[in-house]
């Protein structure tokens, strides 16, 4: 490993383009996400005026890019390499991956349902989806509703966090009434 823990937009830089000529996912620091956080959340904590502040913001935008780039990259690698070293996968690539391997089970599942003709499950399957409970967060105000799961909700003010049913939350987000409320700090 040659990244030591220090990142800054030269190390981020060699780190993708390393990344970028090799065929095989390379071992970088097992902490190098976290470590960027940092250095994004820092330079964005930093108050400049004028043109040092539009430096700052492109500075930003560089490392963004050069992130998602990164990101990209390896996870590519990863989906199309038989022989991965899974050592050198960073934690949050396996988090990745999991959710990856979630998706191609519900396939199988999907799919040996669909064609082993059990219609039952699939229906079971389809209300279990639509009256799962995610949390979202109020843009508007809204009246009571009934949810999928025939309970009543609500009514609800501008910025009020309440759990319901999938199905109704994807509708008053799709309406840009709710946003979904993501599990970070």
């Amino acid at each position: 490993m040659s990244e030591s823990n220090h990142i800054d937009i030269n190390s981020l830089h060699q780190t993708v383009l390393r990344e970028t000529e090799n065929d095989s996912i390379l071992e970088i620091n097992p902490n190098f996400y976290r470590n960027l956080a940092d250095f994004i959340g820092n330079l964005r904590k930093q108050e400049f005026d004028g043109v040092e502040n539009k430096i700052k913001d492109t500075l930003i935008d560089m490392v963004t890019e050069l992130t998602s780039l990164l990101i990209k990259i390896r996870i590519d690698k990863i989906s199309k390499t038989s022989d991965l070293e899974i050592s050198y996968l960073l934690d949050e690539e396996k988090f990745i991956l999991d959710s990856q391997e979630d998706q191609k089970e519900r396939i199988e599942m999907i799919l040996s349902a669909t064609i082993n003709g059990k219609s039952k499950f699939l229906e079971s399957l389809a209300q279990s989806h639509k009256t799962k409970k995610i949390v979202i967060r109020f843009l508007h105000e809204v009246d009571e509703l009934v949810g999928a799961d025939l309970e009543k909700y609500g009514p609800f003010k501008t910025e009020d966090i309440a759990t319901i049913p999938y199905e109704n939350a994807q509708a008053l987000i799709a309406k840009n009434v709710a946003t979904k409320v993501h599990l970070e700090d």
